[in-house]
């Protein structure tokens, strides 16, 4: 089985890849000790390049190993595709104060589209490859959906309650991970980079 080692530790980022990757038949592997390793300095203006800074970073501290990290959000149309890749702290209280929490930053969304009546949205991850401090690809995958008034479902994390998909009529929330994999961001960026790979690698 081939193997991945990705750069988070993130419980909802990690569920997600691994449902993405028992699609594939892949086994997912954290980076080991990541939590003990210094962090990425994430001050990029886009997902590709935050998530190229990290990639970078925890490569050059797994010797050896071909790194994966990702850097995602939500842009909603209405706010001009805000939160973007401040998502995480979107409801963040100052520069330096770290993410929200999950239902903090979904509060200050339905605030921020109180009395909008469009609510289209789309989810964005980005995925960069790096091995030894050098950075080899990025991969770039999109959900389309909508903003709900109010949250839906128990299994997602961060936007995932509020995000709707009008196809399946189901929230990400309401997804389980392997279902989620197949039509999310996350999913569909993580499908580029084993494409990739399988050549990258043979």
């Amino acid at each position: 089985m081939n193997t991945v080692v990705v750069a988070t530790s993130n419980p909802g980022k990690l569920r997600d890849f691994a449902g993405a990757a028992r699609r594939h038949g892949v086994e997912l592997l954290p980076l080991p000790g990541f939590d003990s390793l210094p962090p990425a300095i994430e001050d990029g203006a886009t997902f590709e390049e935050n998530a190229a800074k990290k990639a970078v970073h925890y490569s050059r501290l797994a010797p050896g190993q071909l790194v994966i990290a990702d850097d995602s959000g939500l842009e909603v149309s209405a706010l001009g595709g805000a939160p973007g890749v401040l998502s995480a702290r979107y409801a963040a209280t100052g520069p330096h104060s770290g993410n929200a929490s999950d239902e903090a930053n979904n509060a200050r969304l339905l605030a921020e589209l109180a009395g909008k009546s469009d609510r289209r949205a789309r989810f964005v991850c980005v995925i960069a490859a790096a091995r030894a401090g050098r950075l080899l690809r990025t991969f770039r995958g999109e959900a389309q959906g909508m903003v709900l008034p109010q949250a839906r479902g128990t299994q997602g994390f961060g936007y995932d309650p509020l995000f709707y998909l009008p196809a399946l009529g189901k929230t990400f929330a309401e997804l389980a991970p392997e279902e989620k994999a197949g039509v999310s961001h996350r999913g569909h960026a993580f499908e580029k980079f084993l494409s990739w790979n399988d050549t990258f690698s043979g």
